[in-house]
């Protein structure tokens, strides 16, 4: 089992920052990737950027891409979502999850943390 758990929400003006937080304990040694995703009231959650565990690379959602940027500590077992220039339809529960192979989905999931942002 993987335990994840975020931090770092909170309320912020539009054109604000915000860094994200989500340390993993377990059994973490298989993890093949990180990622970020939000559910924004009455609508589905949706894939907003992940990094691959073992080399780094990163991918976004085309929303967030020059604004949002993923990253890792291997050393705390932790990834950052820093969020800049945020605006108000970022406002959402942010939720960190991770995978643990190439194929399949992400499967495990922290408890979420809530971001508004307002005009």
């Amino acid at each position: 089992q993987v335990q994840l758990v975020e931090s770092g929400g909170g309320l912020v003006q539009a054109g604000g920052s915000l860094r994200l937080s989500c340390a993993a304990s377990g059994r973490t040694s298989s993890t093949y990737a990180r990622g970020w995703f939000r559910q924004a009231p009455g609508k589905e959650r949706e894939f907003v950027a992940a990094i691959r565990w073992s080399g780094g690379s990163t991918n976004y959602v085309d929303s967030v891409k020059g604004r949002f940027t993923i990253s890792r500590d291997n050393a705390k077992n932790t990834v950052y979502l820093q969020m800049n220039s945020l605006k108000p339809e970022d406002t959402a529960v942010y939720y960190c999850a991770a995978k643990m192979g190439l194929y399949g989905p992400f499967n495990y999931w922290g408890q979420g943390t809530q971001v508004t942002v307002s005009s």
